[in-house]
Parts: C-alpha cells; structure tokens; sequence
C-alpha cells in the first residue's frame, strides 16, 4: 500500500476520431462507455471495472511511426483480461496486428489506430 493509499481511477489515451476508436475500445474490447461531461472537445469514458480508460480527441502529437513494434518497449497501458487466447481470436478477426509478451507470462500487446500500446495480461485463476 503506497503512503497515501493510492489507486488508478483512469488512463487517458489521445486519439484522432473518438469514433473510429470505439470501434475498437467499445466493439472489440468490450469496454463499456460511461457519463462524461460536457468536455470542451469530444471524446470518450469507457468502464472497466472500477477503472476507467477516458479517450481525448485531440490532435496526436505522437508520431505513428518509428515506434518500437513491441508495446512492450514503448509506455503502454496493462490491463488484466480473462483469456488472451480469446482476446487473440477477436484480435485476428478484426485483422488487428499483436506481438506476444516476451517475459514468459500469459500476455499480449496491441496499438490502436492512432499508436496508443495496451498491454493485456491474462488475469490468474
């Protein structure tokens, strides 16, 4: 436990059109979008348990390309999933590329359109 008994309440991820992204985020992922405020510039909440993941729409400053292929050696987002097998399937049909967690554990790593790397962690029985 951190001194002050700190949690993650949210990741913010830029993306360049909030709704090309929930095709992923919402569609593929199955996060589950929530209330968001009157934001001066669109975008999205998405639930994931007590957590959240609040897409910006904004102009990406970060460059799509020269980025390392593996998400793992870039800053990413990681989150526990029930099955990476599952996941992959869903991956693959939605002709999205992935690279397979080096470490030995049970994990995947993807980008979405606008080069934001997440990190999926097969979540323990």
């Amino acid at each position: 436990m951190s001194k002050f008994d700190l949690t993650i309440h949210h990741a913010s991820l830029i993306v360049s059109d909030t709704e090309q992204s929930l095709k992923f985020y919402r569609d593929i992922l199955g996060m589950r979008p929530t209330e968001r405020p009157p934001l001066p510039f669109p975008g999205a909440w998405l639930q994931i348990g007590a957590q959240q993941i609040h897409l910006l729409e904004l102009d990406n400053p970060d460059p799509t390309e020269g980025r390392p292929a593996h998400g793992g050696r870039d800053r990413h987002v990681a989150l526990h999933c029930s099955s990476v097998d599952a996941l992959r399937d869903e991956l693959d049909k939605a002709g999205m590329t992935y690279t397979m967690s080096i470490s030995g554990r049970k994990a995947l790593f993807c980008r979405d359109r606008d080069g934001n790397a997440l990190e999926f962690i097969e979540r323990p029985l």
